[in-house]
């Protein structure tokens, strides 16, 4: 895997990844910034979600349930201090599909957390991460 970050102005980034992708990263006018871009700690929080909602995702789809659409919020606190670690973060799926079972949910985001989502493992040498979900019953044509 390979990442580069590239200075622009006062503390502006343009961070690309080794897909070829790019993000804006800014700061706040108050350290500088001009707020034309996502903060490094949201985007690290971003990162986890989607590591997250990936791995849900795929392995509802391996237990061949019938999901369509995966919705995930998290909400975060950091360290008064430097470093200013997560020290609490949770995170809400809301599931929806056809005839979703509760149980195979509950187990996607167990094995999420426990087993595969590399961020949330790393996060959680300073983080205490929570987890909960909703199901939505989808209704054909959705």
């Amino acid at each position: 895997m390979h990442a580069s970050i590239k200075w622009v102005a006062n503390v502006m980034f343009v961070g690309r990844s080794g897909s070829g992708h790019s993000v804006v990263i800014d700061g706040p006018p108050d350290a500088g910034g001009k707020n034309a871009g996502i903060r490094p700690m949201e985007l690290m929080l971003m990162g986890l979600g989607a590591c997250t909602s990936f791995d849900v995702v795929a392995i509802l789809k391996k237990s061949r349930q019938d999901i369509t659409d995966c919705y995930t919020e998290l909400e975060a606190e950091r360290a008064d201090e430097v470093p200013q670690v997560f020290t609490r973060i949770h995170v809400h799926f809301v599931v929806t599909g056809r005839k979703l079972k509760h149980k195979q949910v509950e187990r996607a985001v167990a094995l999420s957390a426990e087993k595969y989502c590399s961020a949330s493992i790393m996060l959680a040498k300073t983080a205490k991460i929570t987890h909960d979900f909703e199901i939505i019953e989808s209704h054909s044509g959705d």
